[in-house]
């Protein structure tokens, strides 16, 4: 049975998972807007990486005898000046993201909960990888002042990401 504590602790962060995945779909299509589909596929990939995320740790919730309560979703921003503005916002939201997770790391080892414990191990390693490469698409962007020819390279670059997890978020047929 999993702690109450951390059960609570874990629905917050099912919350903020959905809601990661919304804003990064928010981002899809202001990319979109902007004629920039690598961009916009990139986001789309991350929107089906953060859903992901969610959906394990509401399987985990579930399996260790836990409820999971959903909440609302905040709407997120819908646009942003630059796509080095979006990145950033990126690179800052993977930092609160993976803040989170190390407060419910730190409750699941303050409560004893050892499953937990070795459950987000997982999400700890997955966050060093998020701000790493939501801090690598800054840093580019940064080099090439957020425009012309190299803006293009990296729409390109971003277009060949291949998502980890599939969903149909967009054509699917029902």
């Amino acid at each position: 049975m999993i702690n109450k504590k951390v059960e609570k602790a874990i629905n917050v962060q099912i919350n903020a998972e959905l809601y990661s995945s919304y804003l990064y779909l928010s981002m899809a299509s202001d990319m979109e807007g902007k004629s920039l589909q690598g961009f916009a596929h990139w986001m789309k990939s991350q929107a089906q990486e953060e859903l992901f995320h969610a959906m394990k740790m509401y399987d985990y919730v579930a399996e260790r005898g836990g409820r999971v309560t959903l909440k609302a979703i905040e709407g997120p921003q819908i646009a942003w000046k630059t796509p080095l503005a979006m990145a950033e916002h990126v690179y800052k939201h993977e930092q609160l993201v993976t803040s989170l997770i190390n407060a419910i790391m730190d409750l699941a080892i303050k409560e004893k909960d050892h499953a937990t414990v070795n459950f987000l191990q997982w999400f700890v390693k997955e966050q060093v990888e998020e701000e790493s490469s939501a801090d690598d698409i800054v840093q580019k962007l940064k080099l090439i002042g957020g425009k012309g020819d190299g803006l293009f390279m990296i729409d390109k670059e971003l277009a060949t990401r291949i998502p980890l997890f599939t969903f149909p978020l967009s054509g699917a047929q029902a």
